[in-house]
This record gives C-alpha cells, structure tokens and sequence, in this order.
C-alpha cells in the first residue's frame, strides 16, 4: 500500500515499466485525450495497457474502473461517456483516491464518483454498470475469484469488463509465494 501511497505523487522510477506520458502514448492511447491531460493526470499513470483498445464506450454508458489509480484512465472515459454518463472508480488507497478526485474536477469531469475500498467489494449495486474497465489492478488481488465474481456482479446484462493487466509466466522463487509485496509487482 506504502508504494501506491508514493505513486499517487508520481510513478517515476517505481516500476520497471514505462509510466506516465510515455507508457500512455506507447499503449495507444488516443492523442487527443493524452494532449488534453493535465500533466497531474499523467504522472502517476502507471498502467500496463490500454483498456479502450478492447472495444467502444459510447455517451451514456456508466463506468466502472476497478483500481483507478490517480485517474488517467477515468479522465478518459468520463470524456468518452459525455455528461449523460456515469464514471465511477474505486481503489484502496486513500492517497490515490484524493489524488483522482482532485485530477478529475481539476480536468472538468463532473459526472464522477470514487471511493475507497479495503478489500475486493465493490460497493455499487448489482446491473448498475454497462462496462466495468481496469488497467494493472486485477493482479494485485489475492483473491481472484471474489474479484471477478464482484466485477460481473456490477456490469448489467451484456455488459462488458474490459481489462489490462499482468500475468506471471514463471513459477515465483519459494521466498516470494508468500510475500505481499509479489502481488504488487
């Protein structure tokens, strides 16, 4: 938690992955939403993919991002929904949380909410979302199934989850199994 705390000031030199403006532009991101950002938005993105390349968000829809960081990627959609739509995230550390918000009406989205969470719970209601988007926090769960059980919960009847992430290829070392700090890496 400690390092997502420091990654809400900025996420350079904290992953051994490109961040900020250069990781969004190497994703794909479209220009147009990565010229408009305030700088504030960009550097503390640390995603490892580009969630909107996996399929429309159309004005209107409610999103979800599940582990929205500083709140690049609700920045994004909360352009691409428009005001009739509904942008919501949700992370676990209150240092991201404050940073989002403060990011998201520093940029002039209002159609948003964000709140805190400790634990795989999403506190929306069931049907509520039409696309649930994530970018690098699935991973860091422990709790995979409860995780995905609660995202599908969210998304209303034909709702979509689109989601970048990491995966381990290789067996972890005996002294990282049980580490805290493997699910964040």
């Amino acid at each position: 938690m400690q390092k997502y705390a420091e990654v809400s000031v900025s996420a350079a030199g904290k992953f051994l992955y490109p961040t900020g403006k250069n990781s969004a532009e190497a994703l794909g991101y479209d220009p147009v939403f990565i010229e408009s950002a305030h700088p504030k938005l960009l550097e503390s993105f640390c995603g490892v993919g580009n969630p909107f390349s996996l399929g429309k968000i159309q004005s209107g829809d409610s999103v979800l991002d599940f582990g929205c960081g500083a709140g690049f990627d609700l920045f994004v959609a909360g352009r691409l929904i428009g005001a009739g739509g509904r942008v919501c995230g949700i992370d676990l550390t209150e240092e991201m949380v404050r940073r989002a918000r403060e990011n998201l009406a520093y940029a002039g989205i209002l159609n948003f909410e964000i709140r805190q969470v400790d634990s795989e719970n999403i506190p929306y209601d069931s049907n509520s979302m039409d696309i649930v988007i994530s970018n690098g926090a699935i991973n860091l769960s422990p709790y995979k199934q409860t995780c995905f059980e609660e995202l599908y919960r969210v998304l209303k009847p034909h709702g979509k989850i689109q989601f970048a992430d990491i995966v381990l290829e290789n067996k972890l070392p005996a002294s990282l199994t049980d580490s805290v700090e493997a699910w964040s890496q």
